[in-house]
């Protein structure tokens, strides 16, 4: 028990640091507040809804329109470890971007176990590839696309960045920006808590979709952000990320 199994870590300490749900103990009722503020915004901002981008019921996205048209389109991939979350209630910080000029297309996706992490990166790749040929109808200018994303959204928005776009028929530098937020960074840790219970990560999948072996393709700006209070674990795996690329 007082072997180190991950990172210096033993396994009694992996699910304080790997596992928001278990370091923030009052994420229930701060979901709930999230919620309430999202649910005012999807009834009172100007949108298109459940805009499906794929044959699957949840393969859908949001789109928020800017204040003027012809502005930049940020696309936001909500987080809750591949498991958990919805677009309806991660749309809370919209009006900060689209009260500057910024269309905002919120995806939805498959989640676990009903599906693998490797169906949900290829999911968001064809929400991003959809709303690159798509988002000029909504107003916004599809050449100033940027990506971002938080915890499996992070993930997510690291795979994104290291697709190779060109196999879409797309441009190789189609993300202008990117923002990664707390991001899950490191699937081989995921195996060792409590959410591989649903996640079901197998090394295969972990081998394919790991952003620790899968350095960005895109070049643009990226900034890599982790919250100062977080445990040491999980700001480290974003420091490992940044450092590695």
């Amino acid at each position: 028990m007082n072997e180190a199994v991950y990172k210096g870590f033993r396994q009694d300490e992996l699910e304080y640091q790997y596992n928001p749900r278990v370091s923030v103990p009052e994420y229930p009722e701060l979901a709930k507040v999230r919620a309430a503020q999202a649910r005012k915004v999807r009834e009172s901002a100007k949108s298109w809804l459940n805009i499906a981008y794929g044959a699957s019921p949840r393969e859908r996205l949001d789109i928020y329109a800017a204040v003027k048209p012809a502005g930049p389109v940020l696309v936001y991939i909500h987080g809750g470890y591949w498991r958990s979350g919805s677009k309806e209630d991660n749309c809370n910080f919209v009006p900060t971007f689209t009260e500057r000029g910024t269309t905002v297309a919120l995806v939805e996706y498959d989640l676990c176990p009903n599906v693998t992490v490797m169906d949900i990166v290829r999911q968001t790749r064809s929400a991003v590839a959809w709303i690159n040929r798509n988002i000029l109808r909504y107003g916004a200018d599809p050449s100033k696309l940027f990506v971002s994303g938080h915890s499996a959204g992070g993930h997510l928005t690291a795979m994104a960045l290291a697709h190779d776009w060109r196999e879409e028929g797309l441009p190789e530098n189609l993300i202008k920006g990117a923002v990664a937020t707390s991001g899950v960074y490191d699937l081989d840790m995921v195996m060792k808590i409590s959410v591989q219970e649903q996640v079901r990560m197998t090394r295969e999948i972990a081998a394919s979709n790991n952003p620790l072996l899968h350095p960005p393709r895109v070049k643009c700006p990226l900034i890599v952000a982790v919250g100062a209070e977080e445990p040491k674990g999980w700001q480290q795996m974003s420091k490992d990320y940044f450092e590695f690329c």
